[in-house]
């Protein structure tokens, strides 16, 4: 038996990067998914790319009528009982720089849409019995850098809900933790117009001197969605290279 067989799962922002790749792992491991996403043409040719237990559904995560529609179109599979709140977006400005229509964008994709995930699916998963909630945060979720104000805010507080949903929902069996990847080589990250050596170079700092793949992050949220993390809640799982561990300095002594 495959570890997610029988699972139900939404996954946002699943057209491309993370997302895509969480789908594709959450299938292979025998899970029914719901590919969510803005993107329409890429998203559904991954959904059709990974056959009849896969659809593809147009997903605003900041529209709460649509979240509605999303998790109404997951009952073709069955009870939904997996949420993966994936879907993101990056902005590099200063703070002097950010207007406050900038900071409200990224604030509503990565903190409401969480937000709206949360709440459309809890009633369907407390009358399935229970479910797992995985909210994808960031590295800079616990740290920050310069350019990042609006970025790192979002990804700070979708800590915090994942906390607060977490001892809301333990009770009826619903479990929320959240997934921290450091730097991962997507199209946010440049895969575009950087070679994945070259996006190596920005790692040498840290433990694992290199940049994530998606699918190493998929794996871990593929963990938190089965039964093997049935005893983890409001807790942050790093996917980061061991970034968050701290920095190699090449002016000190060395293994």
């Amino acid at each position: 038996m495959a570890r997610l067989d029988g699972k139900v799962a939404i996954v946002t922002g699943a057209a491309r990067g993370m997302g895509e790749a969480t789908a594709r792992l959450l299938v292979e491991q025998g899970a029914s998914v719901v590919l969510a996403d803005v993107l329409d043409e890429p998203g559904r040719k991954v959904a059709e790319e990974l056959g009849d237990k896969a659809l593809f559904v147009h997903l605003d995560v900041t529209d709460k009528t649509q979240w509605q529609a999303a998790v109404e179109a997951s009952a073709d599979f069955g009870t939904l009982n997996v949420l993966v709140n994936n879907a993101a977006i990056l902005l590099h400005k200063t703070i002097v720089d950010t207007t406050e229509e900038d900071f409200m964008a990224v604030t509503r994709v990565n903190q409401l849409g969480v937000f709206l995930g949360m709440q459309s699916v809890f009633e369907t998963m407390k009358a399935g019995g229970g479910g797992s909630i995985i909210n994808i945060s960031s590295i800079d979720g616990f740290q920050s850098k310069n350019s990042l104000l609006a970025y790192s805010a979002s990804k700070w507080a979708v800590r915090g809900m994942t906390k607060t949903a977490a001892l809301e929902m333990g009770k009826y069996n619903i479990r929320v933790n959240s997934v921290h990847p450091g730097g991962v080589y997507t199209d946010m990250h440049g895969k575009a117009f950087i070679t994945r050596e070259q996006a190596d170079a920005s790692y040498t700092h840290q433990a694992l001197p290199r940049v994530g793949m998606p699918r190493e992050v998929a794996a871990v949220t593929a963990f938190l969605a089965g039964d093997e993390a049935s005893f983890s809640t409001g807790s942050e799982f790093m996917a980061d290279g061991g970034w968050h561990a701290g920095s190699i300095f090449d002016t000190l002594p060395q293994l």
